[in-house]
C-alpha cells in the first residue's frame, strides 16, 4: 500500500515526471552521441510534459549570440523557413538579464516583442526558463501554446526548470 501511494505521488510531482522521462529517453540514446542529440531529448520532453505545441532550446555564447538552436513541434519545412534561429532579444531577453522564469499570455503583444519574421510560427502563450552554465545564463528553454488552450502553470515551470538543469549539465560537459 505504501509503495503504491509513493508511486502515485511521484507521478503527480512535476520534477519526478521530468526526471523519469529523461531517464527513459537517455537509456534509448546511443552511447556516443552529439550534444544536440542529448538536448533534443530535453526539448521533446519539455513539449510533451507541458502539453505545448512548440518547444525550443537556445544555447548562447558569451556575447549573447545564439550558437545552438533545437526545436520540437516544427516541421522540417517550418524550421527551414526560419533561416536563422530567433535571437531572443524580445520577451525572452529578460531571461538573460536576470535569469528568472517568464510567462506570457500573448507573447506577440508583449512590450518588447519585435522582429518576428513572416515565416515564424504563430505563438501566443509562452513559458521560458534560463539555462545556467558556470554561473552565467547561457541559453533558454521555452514552450509555447498548450494543446488544451490553458495558461502555463507552476507545474509546467517546475518541469522546465528540472529539464533546464539537465540541459545545463549537457552544455557544460559536452558543448563548452
Amino acid at each position: 500500500m505504501r509503495a503504491g501511494l509513493l508511486d502515485r505521488i511521484a507521478r503527480r510531482d512535476p520534477e519526478a515526471r521530468a526526471l523519469r522521462a529523461l531517464a527513459r529517453a537517455v537509456d534509448r540514446l546511443p552511447g556516443h552521441r552529439r550534444p544536440d542529440e542529448s538536448l533534443q531529448v530535453v526539448v521533446d520532453i519539455a513539449r510533451k510534459l507541458t502539453r505545448a505545441r512548440y518547444a525550443a532550446l537556445a544555447v548562447t555564447d558569451r556575447h549573447d549570440r545564439v550558437e545552438g538552436f533545437i526545436t520540437s513541434g516544427l516541421s522540417d519545412e517550418e524550421l527551414h523557413r526560419l533561416r536563422t534561429p530567433p535571437q531572443g532579444h524580445g520577451p525572452l531577453g529578460s531571461l538573460r538579464e536576470d535569469g528568472r522564469p517568464v510567462r506570457y499570455d500573448n507573447v506577440q503583444e508583449h512590450a518588447t516583442a519585435f522582429g518576428f519574421p513572416a515565416s515564424h510560427p504563430d505563438m501566443e502563450r509562452l513559458i521560458g526558463v534560463a539555462i545556467w552554465v558556470h554561473g552565467e545564463v547561457r541559453g533558454s528553454l521555452y514552450t509555447t501554446d498548450r494543446a488544451d488552450g490553458r495558461q502555463f502553470d507552476d507545474r509546467d515551470e517546475r518541469v522546465l526548470l528540472t529539464l533546464a538543469d539537465h540541459a545545463s549539465q549537457v552544455i557544460e560537459r559536452e558543448w563548452y
